[in-house]
Parts: structure tokens; C-alpha cells; sequence
């Protein structure tokens, strides 16, 4: 994690905390942390469970990769270095919108399991690790922006699963099949752990 160069601060205690919020949202905060190689269907997994989750009066937003990479994250590239930036950044932010009492739903390659570790560290027991777990030759066949081609074609430096790592969780709270799996049953899958975690009221 980054050494921090702020000096001369001290974090402040407001009067509603996480516990108020989330005795108000009728759920806890906490972070659904997607990862997996591209075009293993991190978006689209992600955007279903948030869907599931606003039909059942849930709290919830979705930090996507790509999205975030268009402010937040503008100024990284997909350099291992500035990768460790990315999720870094994007954990702090997601440990804000938990303590705001809301299921925030993150969608990163996040392809180092150190860099996850650091999440999970700064998160506890909010962190929900989900691998969406799918093969390069899955993935590489949906191949939806055309990125394995390129990869292949020399025009990608960098690219996970092909130039660059990819480590896989090794004992995610959720692993989904999606090589296997519908996406109905993905979703179903995915609700169902939180429900039976206590994160959110079973149905």
C-alpha cells in the first residue's frame, strides 16, 4: 500500500455511524469484490446482483472497472505498478460507500492476489471475494471488445491472461462458474451467500 505523505491530521468521528446507516438500509455495508479474468462476465454478473439486489429495497452501486478508469483512475495505466494504484484507490473508495451502509458491487480483473489481500485487510469482514471464475479459452472465445485479439496480435501490452498474470483467489467466499453456469443461477448463487451470511435479510 502507499506511504501516506499527509501530516497533521486526525480522522474525524461523526455522531451517525455505520451501525445508524445500516439500521436505517434494513442491511449491512459491505463489498462484493468480483474478479476474474476479461470476459469472464464481471459486469454483467455484477450488474445482475445489483439488480437482484434493488428489487429486494437494497442499497447499492457498482464501481466498474472501465467506469472508474474514466475519472478516478484517468490518470493509470495497466502497468503491474499502476494495477496496484488501481485496486488500491478502489478499495479505500469502496471502504467509504460500506461505511455509508451500502452493498457496493466492484468489478476489477484485480489480477494479484497481494493487492486483493490489501483489500481484504483494510475491509474485514465487509470484503465478499467473488472469482468469477472462467477459462482463457471461455473468455477468449466471448472476447466481447475484441481484446484478445489484439493481445494476441501484439497491439495490447500487458494484457491478463495472455502477457500478464492472472492469480486466481484461492479461497474466494463465492466462486461462480460462469464458463458453466447461467446467469440466472450465477445471480442465485450469489444471493444466496449473503443471505446466509446475515449481509442481507433472506427472502
Amino acid at each position: 500500500m502507499s506511504e501516506s505523505k499527509s501530516t497533521n491530521i486526525t480522522w474525524h468521528l461523526g455522531e451517525v455511524d455505520q451501525a445508524k446507516r445500516e439500521a436505517m438500509k434494513g442491511h449491512q455495508g459491505a463489498v462484493l469484490w468480483f474478479t476474474g479474468l476479461s470476459g469472464s462476465g464481471k459486469s454483467t454478473l455484477a450488474n445482475a446482483v445489483e439488480l437482484a439486489l434493488h428489487n429486494r429495497g437494497c442499497h447499492t452501486y457498482i464501481l466498474d472497472g472501465d467506469n472508474v478508469r474514466h475519472g478516478l483512475n484517468k490518470n493509470l495505466t495497466f502497468s503491474d505498478e499502476d494495477r496496484m494504484e488501481n485496486i488500491r484507490r478502489i478499495g479505500e473508495v469502496a471502504r467509504l460507500f460500506s461505511d455509508a451502509g451500502i452493498l457496493t458491487l466492484t468489478a476489477f480483473i484485480s489480477p494479484f492476489r497481494s493487492d486483493r489481500a490489501v483489500v481484504r485487510e483494510l475491509l474485514g469482514d465487509r470484503f465478499v471475494e467473488v472469482h468469477v471464475k472462467a477459462s482463457v479459452e471461455v473468455c477468449e472465445s466471448r472476447d466481447p471488445k475484441g481484446l484478445y485479439q489484439k493481445a494476441r496480435a501484439g497491439e495490447i501490452k500487458d494484457f491478463t491472461g495472455i502477457s500478464s498474470p492472472y492469480e486466481a483467489p484461492e479461497s474466494p467466499e463465492i466462486s461462480v462458474d460462469t464458463g458453466e453456469l447461467s446467469i440466472e443461477d450465477s445471480v442465485a448463487q450469489v444471493i444466496g451467500y449473503l443471505s446466509d451470511a446475515g449481509l442481507i435479510a433472506a427472502s
